[in-house]
């Protein structure tokens, strides 16, 4: 598969709209994480919300996807000029040669999950236009982001739970590869909803404080919602430009199966991602400088995830959890992980896990609890979903792409 470059990247989550309010908070150690407050869900967590989308409106001539994803799908394209990176590529490639394949879990259900409140209690007729096509199907965030940045390629969703915005890029890489398109726009959006903050909770998987990833006492999720971006093409379509700083060298996927929701105990389906991605970018274990890992601060998940690193790169690699910023973004996981990982390779730095105070004694990786000054070339970023759906994404500097 070719080696893309990562043209335009941009990310919005609870810590605020845009890289530049995740690079402050990662920096400064500022956690984004508060008691549940979304509407009136009843449940003793911790969440990431995006502040303002409300109010946030959409172009009057797309009205009818109108919903909170797409409200945060819409957040997102107003930050660090993507949108304008986006339009040059336009007029380089033309309209019809730019894709968009986009990442998410659960869509626009929450649009449906209001109407169904709203419904009538005498008859059950939800409320007319409910406008399902256009906000809870799957396709809705491609194809408004497709209308809104007047593009006129291949567009779908990939919906595999937690992977789904990792695995994009794997879906650009062959688009690119089979000619079909010059560039896509690949990402994911997910928001927050009854259904996800529920279920999660019923399975006992979610956190009754801010989620401690890789902390002993580790005790569940802090779901999050997020929106991210990445315009991607040829690396040397870039290089020719001059333009290219950071380049995506290699995708690697796998389903284990192993259960519905957990993962295989000794990270078997997470351990085969990682080495996919590093086969596919001819690259070493010994290249990479750090791992931002999957990460949930799930008991079971963060062990197996331990498991498959010390299986790939030995005991002692350099990795983090995030979470403990954002709150798992579940179908925007993997985007979240990649801009994260781009913001540490720019700017020499790699960040520690948040609110984890006593990393698990059984863990055997180099699993950072501080900031650590470090000037990064390579790192991979994992996202891992139910049914064993797993994705690693291995990047850096374009220098380092031969």
């Amino acid at each position: 598969m070719p080696t893309l470059a990562l043209s335009a990247l941009t990310v919005t989550t609870a810590a605020g709209p845009g890289k530049g309010a995740l690079l402050d908070a990662l920096r400064e150690r500022r956690g984004a994480l508060a008691p549940c407050d979304f509407l009136d869900v009843d449940l003793p967590t911790w969440i990431g919300r995006v502040a303002g989308l409300e109010s946030v409106s959409l172009p009057s001539a797309l009205a009818d996807y109108d919903c909170r994803n797409n409200r945060l799908a819409e957040l997102a394209l107003q930050q660090d000029g993507f949108g304008e990176a986006v339009a040059a590529a336009v007029r380089r490639c033309g309209a019809h040669r730019i894709g968009v394949v986009l990442g998410t879990s659960t869509s626009g259900i929450l649009h449906t999950e209001l109407a169904f409140h709203e419904r009538d209690p005498a008859t059950g007729a939800l409320p007319s236009p409910l406008h399902y096509a256009t906000t809870h199907e799957l396709s809705s965030a491609p194809r408004y982001l497709r209308k809104r940045l007047g593009l006129a390629g291949p567009t779908y969703a990939v919906s595999t739970a937690c992977s789904s915005s990792g695995k994009v890029f794997a879906s650009a890489q062959r688009l690119i590869a089979a000619g079909v398109c010059d560039a896509v726009v690949v990402g994911g959006v997910d928001s927050l909803c009854l259904t996800t903050l529920y279920g999660f909770a019923s399975l006992e998987l979610t956190s009754t404080g801010p989620c401690r990833p890789g902390d002993v006492e580790r005790d569940g999720i802090s779901i999050g919602e997020a929106a991210g971006f990445a315009l991607v093409e040829p690396a040397t379509a870039a290089s020719d430009r001059g333009e290219s700083s950071l380049c995506l060298f290699g995708v690697g996927e796998s389903v284990d199966a192993h259960h519905m929701s957990s993962p295989h105990p000794e990270g078997k389906g997470a351990e085969l991602a990682m080495r996919r991605a590093l086969e596919a970018a001819g690259r070493a274990p010994d290249m990479v400088d750090y791992v931002n890992l999957h990460g949930t601060a799930s008991r079971v998940n963060d062990a197996a995830e331990d498991r498959a690193l010390e299986a790939v790169f030995g005991p002692g690699q350099a990795c983090s959890s995030t979470k403990g910023w954002t709150g798992h973004t579940l179908g925007a996981a993997g985007i979240t992980g990649l801009v994260t990982g781009a913001l540490a390779i720019e700017h020499g730095f790699l960040p520690g896990t948040l609110n984890t105070e006593r990393r698990d004694p059984a863990f055997s990786a180099d699993y950072l609890l501080a900031n650590r000054d470090m000037a990064a070339r390579c790192v991979m970023s994992n996202s891992f979903g139910f049914g064993g759906n797993n994705c690693s994404l291995l990047f850096g500097r374009a220098e380092e792409a031969a």
